[in-house]
């Protein structure tokens, strides 16, 4: 049995690994031009938004003086505090060994590995194990967007990954961990924010139905790490900026709304487009999930934390909500794991998967940052 466990473990990390590198292969060798997109490059890769954006904040941190003579993306210099700095501190680290845009791609990957793995472990705790090690493979490829975010400069597969981590080790009652891993997410994008107030919403209902306000305290209080966190990051703003709410002051990065579903609004900003049909199948499949969690699992962090973030996303005005979902998706697996096991939807993803490669590759190649001079990217 533990030999079969570290089998999966291997394979997981094995298959997220490899269909990384093809991913990469591909533009290395241009096949996208071959066959009928533009030419491409690795480069390609490198410069797919938002990955400069972050290798110039582990340049430079947010320092002005820094950013303005050396590097010539067209947003203003006030925009950079929108891109938290977890990380940008993983790419520093790890371009200590070898040139910031590779660095920012195997921090990806590690965080890629991370996720696949982290994932199984989660799945086990609900579902049989091979069911888990299935869905943990579906997710390394499905969905596409998120495919996408496994292969180029983005946050999002740590920032998945200690999300996950941090409701695992909730749910093993280790607390500890579990707010560690939640600050670490909060250091990585802003909406880890609504991972905490997920912890509080099932404190309040525990204080309430319990009445132990000594046992919740105990329970919850580490908690704290979270805005301990945004603290810190926002500290970190005004010695670099001279703005502690920097984040708040960094252009046209906010779509939140008092309303939902004006992402349907095509003269908004970050959405100037008709074609968004996709988005109410996405809707969808988010609210249907999160009915099926809360009625196999009740008032629970895992249906509470989905439903939270499928609310916020509906307050969403963007046109990648596919992207700003994303967090969602894991517990989405969960929700639908017994249509998701079946023979006739694996059949289906198979036939699937050249359609879903396809996709990625499009995207990435339309992508790409506006970058006359990368040499300061080196």
């Amino acid at each position: 049995m533990h030999f079969t466990k570290l089998n999966r473990h291997f394979t997981l990390t094995a298959l997220t690994i490899l269909f990384s590198v093809i991913f990469w292969f591909l533009f290395y060798f241009n096949i996208p031009g071959k066959i009928g997109f533009n030419e491409v490059s690795l480069e390609t890769v490198f410069f797919n938004y938002d990955g400069p954006n972050y290798m110039i904040v582990a340049k430079c941190g947010y320092h002005k003086d820094c950013i303005g003579p050396n590097f010539s993306l067209p947003q203003p210099l006030e925009y950079y505090p929108a891109h938290l700095p977890g990380y940008p501190i993983l790419i520093n680290f790890v371009s200590n060994f070898t040139s910031t845009p590779k660095a920012m791609l195997l921090v990806t990957l590690f965080g890629s590995v991370f996720l696949s793995l982290i994932l199984f472990e989660f799945l086990k705790l609900f579902i049989k194990e091979k069911t888990a090690f299935w869905l943990s493979i579906l997710f390394i490829f499905f969905p596409g967007r998120l495919f996408v975010l496994r292969q180029i400069g983005a946050p999002e597969t740590w920032f998945l990954a200690t999300i996950i981590a941090s409701i695992f080790y909730f749910k093993k009652d280790k607390y500890l961990i579990a707010a560690i891993f939640a600050a670490i997410a909060q250091s990585l994008k802003s909406p880890g924010i609504l991972l905490f107030a997920s912890y509080g919403i099932v404190a309040i209902y525990e204080l309430i139905k319990n009445k132990d306000f000594i046992g919740v305290f105990k329970k919850y209080f580490w908690f704290i790490l979270t805005p301990i966190t945004i603290f810190t990051i926002f500290n970190l703003y005004r010695l670099q900026t001279g703005d502690f709410w920097a984040y708040f002051n960094s252009g046209d990065n906010f779509h939140l709304n008092k309303l939902p579903y004006l992402v349907f609004i095509s003269t908004k900003s970050w959405i100037g487009t008709i074609w968004l049909e996709e988005i109410i199948y996405i809707y969808l499949f988010a609210i249907y999930g999160v009915f099926l969690l809360f009625k196999k699992y009740k008032f629970d962090i895992v249906p509470v934390f989905t439903a939270l973030f499928t609310l916020a996303t509906l307050l969403v005005s963007h046109r990648d909500i596919s992207r700003y979902i994303s967090p969602v998706y894991p517990f989405l697996l969960l929700a639908f794991a017994k249509t998701l096991n079946k023979k006739s939807f694996k059949i289906i993803i198979l036939i699937l998967i050249p359609a879903i490669l396809l996709y990625a590759i499009n995207y990435v190649t339309g992508n790409v940052a506006p970058i006359a001079n990368w040499a300061p990217f080196l």
